[in-house]
C-alpha cells in the first residue's frame, strides 16, 4: 500500500494552491479544450504542430490538476505561530555569526519555500537546525558548501 505524504502548507499557501487549482479547471482547462477543437478543424492531425502544441500543453495542465488536488487532499495546514520555540509557521530573525548580518526568515512547509521571498522549508539547511530552538541559541548549519554559525535572535 502507497504512504500518503502529507504536505505543510501555511493557510496562506493553501489559498495559493486552491486559486491555482481552481484558474486551470476553471480558465486553462477549457481554453485548450478550444485550442484543440481549433486545431482539429484544421484538417490532417499527423501534420497539425498546432494540435500537438495544444496537446501536450493539455497533457501539462492535466498533470498539474492532478498533483494540485492530491497535495490539497493530504495538507495539513500549519498555523502562523509565535512563540518561544521554532516551528512551521514561526517566523527568524538570525544572525549570521562570521559576518554579523542579519535575516529575517519565515519557516514554511517545502511546498511553499521560496528563497527570493525569504520564505524557507523545514526541511532545508538552516530550517532542519533551527527547529524547536530558542532566541540565544547558537547553532552550527551543515549546509552542501560547508557549516557556519548562526544566533537565533528573535521569533514572531
Amino acid at each position: 500500500m502507497r504512504q500518503k505524504k502529507e504536505f505543510l502548507l501555511t493557510s496562506e499557501g493553501f489559498l495559493e494552491l486552491e486559486t491555482e487549482l481552481n484558474k486551470l479547471k476553471n480558465n486553462e482547462r477549457p481554453r485548450i479544450i478550444e485550442a484543440i477543437k481549433e486545431a482539429r478543424a484544421q484538417g490532417d492531425l499527423s501534420e497539425n504542430a498546432d494540435y500537438d502544441a495544444a496537446r501536450d500543453e493539455q497533457a501539462k495542465i492535466e498533470a498539474r490538476i492532478q498533483e494540485l488536488e492530491y497535495m490539497l487532499e493530504h495538507a495539513k495546514i500549519i498555523e502562523k505561530k509565535s512563540g518561544d520555540i521554532v516551528s512551521v509557521g514561526t517566523t527568524v530573525t538570525v544572525k549570521y555569526v562570521d559576518d554579523d548580518e542579519e535575516e529575517i526568515y519565515s519557516i514554511v512547509g517545502s511546498m511553499e519555500a521560496d528563497p527570493f521571498e525569504n520564505k524557507i522549508s523545514n526541511e532545508s539547511p538552516i530550517g532542519k537546525a533551527i527547529m524547536n530552538k530558542k532566541v540565544g541559541d547558537l547553532i552550527s548549519v551543515e549546509s552542501p558548501n560547508g557549516s557556519y554559525e548562526i544566533k537565533i535572535v528573535k521569533i514572531a
